[in-house]
């Protein structure tokens, strides 16, 4: 399954990464599920012992012969990569999920070299034969910041890159606006289902399942519910089959059941390091290490590092302080990325003043000595700008200053030619 990532950057203004925590799919089940949405049924295992263990409880209880064994990772497009198998008896379950623990799962959402998978999930085998055709539509629920609504998007074609879709026919992706004063409307599910023709009992089932998903999505205080597929089954039910789902991060302080679903082995270990010591990191794929002061100015620092013709390595935000053991540990912190080949420093001092902010740099990389060894570019601007770059450029340090932000950009362009 794979995030409808062009369509959620163009509503969300700023990159979601920096304000979304993701969960598991059999996480996201649990949400669905306590919010009534009819999911594939699944046990988590951690090893071929309880992968077993698991089809056994799941064809006592749903009478499942066959399994899916389901890479738990935080990407998707699992199943292109091997994370997704179907086991037809129990030998089977105990290989492939013997297999897929502990591999090295490659997804067109992972970087090269992959993510490793610690659990999978075994689910019931939902594609029985039975009266009718099994059908996969796409289902998601994401706000669109453009118009200050949540938006339903849904398409017949599930099951597969809803991307493609979009680039090849994109007059079959619907999407369902949702007023916040009113909620979402009967007629507006009944409209979702009918856009996905569907009839008698399986139209039912699709309104009541977009109103459940919709009430899950308000009620988690989500950023996003992503379900590909939504699967009608042989005998008219409708189920989710998969759930990717993004919790809104600023929400976490009044979901901490959810709060507690965080898998840090799924996130960066910079990020997490960073976010313990109470810094705003998100690592990127650039060589120029940016540290600022502010999200609006960090945004401006990457276009400048771009302007210069080079890529951002990092989003670092170190917040209205930034004294000398602050900026140590943001130094520490970007310095752990071998790609970062510069690093610039952007600080308006308007909360703290710039001479203290020049004062905290020179004395963190007095501080650290040889373990910094690549160009500092310093560009400082507000409270006492003009004494901050005296004080820089008469430190002794190899530290390069600058005060106006095309001179930031030579300094770096120069530093890293």
């Amino acid at each position: 399954m794979l995030l409808l990532s062009h369509f959620y950057s163009e509503i969300n203004s700023e990159p979601d990464k920096f304000y979304i925590m993701n969960i598991h799919e059999y996480q996201g089940k649990e949400i669905l599920a306590s919010y009534g949405v009819r999911i594939q049924r699944g046990i988590v295992a951690n090893n071929a012992v309880e992968a077993v263990a698991a089809a056994k409880q799941l064809t006592a209880e749903t009478g499942t012969g066959w399994h899916v064994i389901k890479a738990q990772i935080h990407a998707g497009g699992r199943g292109k990569g091997g994370g997704v198998k179907l086991a037809k008896n129990l030998q089977q379950v105990e290989e492939i999920a013997g297999q897929i623990i502990g591999m090295q799962l490659i997804t067109p959402q992972t970087s090269a070299e992959g993510k490793k998978v610690n659990k999978v999930l075994v689910a019931e085998d939902v594609y029985y034969p039975g009266e009718s055709e099994t059908s996969e539509f796409y289902v998601s629920v994401l706000l669109n910041r453009a118009t200050g609504r949540n938006m339903i998007m849904y398409s017949t074609e599930g099951g597969m890159d809803i991307e493609e879709v979009a680039e090849h026919t994109p007059h079959l992706i619907f999407t369902e606006e949702v007023d916040p004063t009113v909620g979402l409307q009967g007629f507006q599910a009944r409209r979702i289902a009918f856009n996905l023709g569907l009839s008698g009992n399986a139209f039912k089932e699709m309104v009541k399942f977009i109103d459940s998903l919709y009430n899950a999505y308000i009620g988690s205080d989500a950023s996003m519910f992503e379900i590909n597929p939504v699967l009608k089954t042989s005998d008219n039910k409708i189920m989710a089959v998969d759930a990717k789902v993004n919790i809104d991060d600023n929400a976490l302080y009044r979901q901490p059941k959810y709060a507690e679903m965080r898998d840090i082995r799924e996130e960066n270990p910079i990020e997490v390091e960073a976010k313990e010591v109470g810094l705003n990191y998100v690592d990127l794929d650039g060589t120029v290490g940016c540290m600022v002061n502010g999200a609006g100015l960090a945004m401006a620092t990457m276009d400048l590092i771009k302007y210069a013709g080079f890529e951002p390595a990092n989003f670092l935000d170190v917040g209205g302080t930034a004294d000398a053991k602050r900026v140590e540990t943001a130094f520490r912190i970007i310095l752990k990325d071998p790609n970062v080949k510069a690093i610039l420093i952007n600080i308006f001092g308007g909360i703290v003043r710039c001479d203290r902010v020049a004062q905290g740099v020179v004395d963190a990389y007095k501080n650290m000595g040889d373990a910094i060894n690549v160009p500092i570019i310093v560009r400082l601007q507000g409270t006492n700008a003009e004494i901050a770059k005296e004080l820089i450029d008469n430190s002794g340090m190899p530290i390069l200053s600058a005060t106006q932000f095309q001179e930031a950009a030579d300094q770096v362009k120069a530093a890293l030619s």
